[in-house]
């Protein structure tokens, strides 16, 4: 195969890679039931007139399966972070007792986790289409290396084999995740 087909099958399996990293990181912000420092530490505090994201104020730990206690560096940030968790509308309510905050996970009914399933099998058909977005565009790139003579036929229909077999291998990439997650969010 040429130069050129090897080009764009690696920018198209790069960004597929890339698609099914967002997935993954999706997932994580699905919350399980379990504690998990996933659902906080992007969460903006206004920490001195400047918005900061909560990982670098503060530390994490998991003392049960259900609690997760965050430790603020600066012990004058704490109301600061329990503020930003409250309006973050997690359905989390922070207990601060001045040195560290709790937050308390309670079990999901199982009608939320259910909805939780709909919401994360949304996600990975949203991953799905966007990987076969990034096929069309390097099928589309590829046929038009046989048009202008830039690649010979079985080149193309080699790259486009290629291509369709690193598609699917990133789908099932997807759909494998997308079962991992199900599954913890089933587990009772």
């Amino acid at each position: 195969m040429s130069e050129l087909i090897d080009m764009i099958l690696a920018d198209a399996s790069e960004k597929m890679d890339r698609s099914v990293a967002h997935a993954r990181a999706e997932y994580a912000t699905v919350r399980t039931g379990r504690a998990s420092s996933v659902f906080v530490e992007k969460l903006l505090v206004d920490y001195y007139g400047s918005e900061v994201p909560l990982q670098q104020l503060a530390s994490f730990s998991v003392p049960e399966a259900r609690q997760l206690v965050i430790s603020p560096f600066d012990k004058a940030s704490i109301t600061a972070i329990e503020r930003a968790i409250q309006e973050a509308d997690l359905g989390l309510n922070p207990s601060n007792d001045g040195v560290v905050l709790r937050l308390n996970f309670p079990m999901l009914t199982e009608e939320r986790r259910k909805e939780l399933v709909r919401m994360v099998k949304q996600m990975a058909e949203d991953a799905r289409q966007s990987i076969r977005g990034m096929r069309r565009g390097a099928r589309h790139d590829l046929e038009a290396l046989d048009r202008d003579g830039e690649a010979s036929a079985d080149d193309v229909k080699r790259g486009l084999d290629a291509l369709d077999k690193a598609t699917h291998a990133h789908e099932a990439e997807v759909d494998d995740a997308l079962a991992q997650k199900e599954h913890e969010l089933l587990e009772v």
